[in-house]
């Protein structure tokens, strides 16, 4: 059994990763941390846990009786962690903020298992991608591999509200997001150097732009994002280069009908979708933001770490209707 701890468990996040490492047959957590929710009962908190767990918050954190630690922190806070607390040298970390997802002076590696699995399986600490992060590139991944894209790489993308985290604000208020949609960090936000980072690496002295516009959806869960740029291969060429890359991924699903978001909502799954336009290639990706952005993808980074199947634990059904 791998033992887990996880760090800033109160949160959504959190919550999730709870959630499916209680079902997960290969995993035990040993401590889920919150200081000011310790000694409460998780299913208190994560109230979706009621009668399936009776784990309780602690504001201990023994990390010599793990073999991984999960950091939910928000961004900025992992690295601040690190440089107050030790942990040993023999136990993993899974760093779910954007704090180590740039290369750096650091021995982190960025986990998107669609690129990285070699050296994920060897990693001792991981970055875990970002969520708007994840869905863009894996629209992405095999046009920028073949070179068959060039020029600008337009990107809009829809996130549901929980990509803002537990903690309220304006822009997620009920009476604000309901019925609503805005746009916010326009060709700005904070995962273009994750996105950038990786359009270098698979496609090196690339010289187009990535434009992305994000926007606020009126909905809980779930990213949909559209990307489109020239291309001068034919649909034909472009789908069998997607289904070649994608033939062996344990959850990228390359599919020839036009997805919708609700395929993908519970599940680790990502579903892309790819159409042409006289020389404009259109790029379509949706995943759910809290598990294949998010602790999903981090349970899945974990399966790949500790040596076993990728889909352990991971096996969940669609909310499709």
């Amino acid at each position: 059994m791998i033992k887990v701890g996880i760090l800033g468990a109160a949160g959504y996040t959190g919550g999730e990763l709870i959630r499916l490492l209680i079902n997960h047959p290969q995993a035990e957590i040993v401590f889920a941390n919150s200081e000011s929710n310790a000694g409460n009962l998780v299913s208190d908190v994560h109230e979706g846990l009621l009668g399936e767990t009776e784990l309780r918050f602690t504001d201990e954190m023994p990390f010599d009786q793990v073999d991984v630690v999960f950091f939910c922190f928000g961004h900025g806070k992992s690295a601040t962690f690190l440089k107050e607390h030790t942990i040993p040298e023999n136990v993993k970390i899974i760093d779910l903020a954007q704090d180590f997802r740039i290369k750096g002076d650091h021995d982190y590696i960025y986990g998107l298992p669609e690129t990285h699995k070699d050296l994920i399986a060897d990693c001792q600490h991981l970055a875990n991608p970002g969520c708007f992060a994840t869905c863009i590139q894996l629209a992405m991944l095999p046009a920028l591999k073949a070179g068959i894209i060039s020029g600008d790489i337009h990107v809009n993308g829809i996130t549901g509200s929980t990509g803002a985290g537990q903690k309220p604000g304006a822009t997620t208020h009920f009476s604000w997001r309901n019925d609503n949609i805005s746009v916010y960090k326009t060709f700005t936000h904070q995962h273009l150097l994750e996105i950038n980072q990786t359009v270098q690496e698979l496609c090196p002295g690339y010289d187009g732009r990535v434009l992305f516009i994000p926007q606020r959806g009126c909905f809980a869960r779930g990213i949909f994002v559209t990307a489109y740029a020239k291309c001068d291969k034919s649909i034909e060429e472009v789908q069998q280069i997607y289904a070649d890359y994608y033939r062996d991924a344990a959850f990228t699903h390359f599919t020839t009908k036009s997805p919708d978001m609700k395929q993908v909502v519970n599940t680790n799954k990502a579903v892309v979708y790819v159409e042409k336009y006289e020389d404009q290639l259109l790029m379509i990706s949706c995943i759910d933001n809290l598990l294949k952005g998010a602790v999903g993808q981090a349970v899945q980074n974990m399966n790949i770490m500790f040596g076993l199947n990728e889909t352990i634990g991971l096996c969940l059904k669609a909310s499709a209707f």
